[in-house]
């Protein structure tokens, strides 16, 4: 018995065919579809300027030259086209760095508001006081010095009465529980052969547990004194009186108690260094600045009174000062975590920008004066510059200064997928907006929809006059424009692309 396999009509695979190819290319679009998309958009521009090839008459042109090539002027309009030369590039600043092509990109559309650099509080400036009364014996430090964390700063010689009889009393106790421990010894031997009876033994075992917890009470007293338990071990180690300390630079980011060290101690001095010593470079390291010295040598301090004042400028705030009404704004930037941008005014009209700057918080009270409200957002800083003196002390100058006013733009909303072109791509005549598109050696006059526009970037309505991909001048729009004018004959207007 034969088996029949029966016969599918060709129009029903012709339908399955369909739908094997649909189906999957309906699923699977995200991957083929924005390539093919943007292929089509770069074709329909290479041939969107209607009769470029007949206006100067290339074909004719190259007939009657026997096949040679088309005249350099050949695809643009005179009335809209300009040629550079090199050195008109170079003069207007046009180096391939500002001469990109045209990208989709985010924009986030800010609000502009008055700040300024402050400290961080608990942070930037960090006290250096003495423990003890005292005689300022030296001053290493120099009023705006940059030192490391360690670096020894001052000498104190000692004259708190309380604390003289504190270490006495320390040391006489430290002698008493040395006798009382070697004639334990003796008794113990004593003792073994019944020439001492086993009382006198343990009388001085009690004695010596007294003077224990004695010498326990007066470590004690010491550690209030001001004095660390490593300068106590080394009291009862060389059983010496601490005459001296040396006051150290302490780290913004740690506590040590060699802060405070015996006057034996190996330093390094910030500043009365050798003849011919070289000073310890500070790239390593994050410098502190002395930036307030209030004692001299010859001083006489009482214990908590304040040496100096060192400052870390590593790590500044930006305070903000926004308008009541954006406060909602600046609240929802700083939940979803948007950045701002600093902008600091130059000479020249030049602006000076910072990206990705993070809101640290809000304050939760409205100046009652001002009626702003006050928010900041952190500013890392970095050194420019770092002198050494033939004294050994270096001096350190930030970039970036507590006082110094700026702005601060916040972004309030998102716009994606949008040409984002600096606000100098584009110049404005009437009610025209024009970018300059090259093609070739020249640059093609394109105008544009403009949709919205601040202080540095333009955003152009994706609508065909540009493309992704397009090459366009992303500055000296307003000198190409007036370059054309005058092109044409007609008198450039000042005030062209200039708001007033």
């Amino acid at each position: 018995m034969k088996l029949r396999i029966p016969r599918i009509p060709l129009k029903a695979i012709g339908w399955l065919v369909a739908v094997a190819i649909v189906v999957p290319a309906f699923v699977y679009r995200g991957a083929w579809f924005p390539g093919t998309e943007a292929w089509v958009k770069r074709t329909v521009g290479a041939y969107r300027q209607p009769g470029a090839s007949t206006e100067h008459g290339a074909g004719d042109a190259a007939a009657e030259s026997g096949g040679q090539a088309h005249d350099d002027h050949a695809g643009h309009d005179d009335a809209s086209s300009l040629e550079l030369s090199d050195q008109a590039l170079k003069n207007l600043g046009l180096t391939p760095e500002f001469i990109q092509p045209v990208r989709l990109s985010t924009y986030r559309r800010s609000i502009t508001v008055p700040a300024v650099i402050v400290e961080r509080p608990g942070r930037t400036r960090l006290q250096v006081a003495t423990p003890m009364t005292g005689v300022i014996r030296h001053v290493h430090a120099v009023s705006g010095e940059a030192v490391k964390p360690g670096t020894l700063l001052f000498e104190i010689r000692l004259t708190h009465e309380d604390l003289v009889q504190a270490q006495t009393n320390f040391l006489q106790a430290l002698g008493e529980l040395d006798v009382e421990k070697r004639e334990i010894i003796r008794l113990t031997e004593a003792t073994k052969t019944g020439a001492v009876p086993r009382i006198k033994l343990l009388e001085r075992e009690y004695a010596k547990d007294k003077l224990e917890a004695l010498l326990s009470a007066q470590r004690e007293a010491l550690r209030l004194h001001g004095l660390s338990e490593k300068q106590v071990d080394q009291i009862e180690i060389g059983r010496r009186l601490l005459r001296e300390l040396q006051v150290f630079a302490p780290s913004p980011d740690e506590h040590s108690e060699d802060e405070l060290k015996l006057a034996n101690r190996p330093v390094q001095l910030a500043a009365f260094q050798p003849a011919g010593a070289l000073p310890k470079p500070l790239d390593d390291v994050v410098p502190l600045v002395i930036s307030e010295l209030r004692v001299h040598k010859g001083q006489s301090v009482n214990a908590g009174e304040t040496l100096c004042t060192l400052s870390d400028y590593s790590n500044l705030y930006v305070e903000g000062l926004a308008f009541e009404q954006d406060a909602g704004s600046i609240a929802a930037a700083a939940r979803r975590n948007w950045k701002v941008r600093a902008v600091f005014e130059q000479p020249n009209n030049q602006r000076q920008t910072l990206d990705d700057l993070p809101i640290i918080r809000l304050s939760n009270e409205i100046d009652s004066k001002s009626r702003t409200l006050h928010f900041y957002a952190g500013l890392p800083n970095t050194i420019d510059s770092l002198t050494d003196t033939k004294d050994g002390n270096q001096f350190v100058g930030w970039r970036y200064r507590p006082g110094q006013r700026l702005q601060l733009e916040v972004p309030i909303e998102e716009w994606p997928n949008e040409i984002v072109l600096p606000v100098e791509a584009v110049t404005k005549e009437g009610a025209e907006f024009y970018a300059f598109q090259q093609n070739g050696t020249h640059f093609d006059r394109v105008a544009v929809h403009v949709k919205h526009r601040d202080q540095s970037s333009a955003v152009i309505a994706n609508d065909g006059a540009l493309f992704p991909g397009d090459v366009v001048a992303w500055r000296c729009a307003h000198q190409m424009q007036m370059a054309l004018k005058n092109k044409s004959g007609g008198g450039a207007d000042p005030h062209a692309g200039h708001t007033h």
